[in-house]
């Protein structure tokens, strides 16, 4: 079976025959066969040539690179072999058709709003007092099929969301205080957290929606734009509270991470890199963890199941069902 491979250590990766062989700066060598690599993520200083990124390609692995701070940099996407010319008409058609753009949009709303619903009532249940921030996001939940347009929709998405972050102060048992949420540059530990927990679902579902014929640029909730996979931000609001924000929870929760876990550097926080790895580590067990699929009837993995979210997107897309965004029921 394949799966997600992480590089933090710098050197170099090249192919050896039907492998990829890493050498660390120590020329300490780690050879891996190429049928079990599903994707890449790169973390140190790492060179390869050419050759590397052809045999790459021609195995169909995304490639996904971090900087010496851990923030996402970028993505290479091989070119697409699973295609359809008239998936991609019928995903421009929903685009441009305002009233079926609408639809999809709010779905994806819809499902990562009762998720983010879902976390909170999880901790209310165990002795928080969050009872007020359930109230205001069910009231702003309401409301969502009333938009009628996407910046209408993307209004009460953002304040469903300041609902939620300020419910993070009473759900962290620890003393850190989060006030609002800034990307460019996080200014502090839940931002910083946030800010590389959120790349990773969204690096997930990059990969993952490489092996289905969707064309990942075009998106339904966020507008599409350059130099992004807009279509994966859509999907991943999904699976951000269920992946993302309870490993956020858990780990400080756990107190596996800590103030100390981060260095400041000029106006922004980040991460040590053994926070970074600590991370990394968790998340890749969570996303292979499985659960019992209601309709399948069988154990399903996180990864797969955000494959799944692609293949109904694609049945919506082509007429053949309604597409029903995927929602916590633990």
């Amino acid at each position: 079976m394949s799966q997600s491979y992480y590089f933090f250590q710098s050197g170099r990766l090249r192919r050896k025959d039907n492998t990829i062989e890493f050498e660390n700066l120590s020329k300490d060598k780690r050879s891996i066969p190429v049928e079990r690599i599903r994707e890449i993520y790169m973390f140190g200083e790492i060179d390869f040539n050419s050759k590397f990124m052809a045999f790459i390609a021609q195995n169909k692995i995304c490639v996904h690179w971090f900087n010496y701070y851990g923030f996402y940099s970028g993505s290479f996407y091989p070119r697409e072999s699973l295609v359809s010319g008239r998936l991609l008409i019928k995903q421009v058609q929903h685009y441009q058709d305002p009233n079926k753009r609408l639809k999809l949009a709010k779905s994806f709303v819809e499902g990562a709003s009762y998720n983010v619903y879902r976390n909170i009532r999880y901790y209310n249940q165990r002795g928080k007092e969050l009872n007020s921030y359930l109230s205001n996001i069910n009231g702003l939940r309401k409301k969502l099929e009333q938009c009628k347009t996407i910046h209408e929709l993307m209004g009460i998405e953002g304040n469903i969301k300041k609902q939620y972050y300020r419910a993070w102060n009473t759900i962290i048992d620890q003393n850190i205080e989060f006030k609002k949420r800034v990307k460019r540059p996080p200014d502090n530990i839940i931002n910083t957290l946030l800010s590389y927990v959120n790349s990773l679902v969204y690096t997930r579902v990059l990969s993952q929606m490489y092996r289905t014929q969707l064309n990942p640029t075009i998106s339904y909730l966020h507008e599409p734009g350059e130099k992004r996979f807009s279509l994966c931000l859509d999907i991943a609001e999904i699976f951000k509270p269920i992946l993302g924000d309870r490993l956020i929870f858990s780990l400080l929760n756990k107190r596996q991470i800590t103030p100390d876990s981060f260095e400041k550097d000029l106006n922004f926080l980040y991460m040590k890199e053994n926070t970074v790895k600590l991370i990394t580590k968790e998340f890749d067990m969570r996303t292979r963890q499985t659960i019992k699929h209601k309709k399948l009837g069988r154990e399903v993995s996180y990864n797969h199941l955000i494959r799944l979210e692609a293949y109904k997107l694609i049945k919506h897309l082509t007429g053949e069902q309604e597409y029903e965004p995927f929602k916590m029921w633990w």
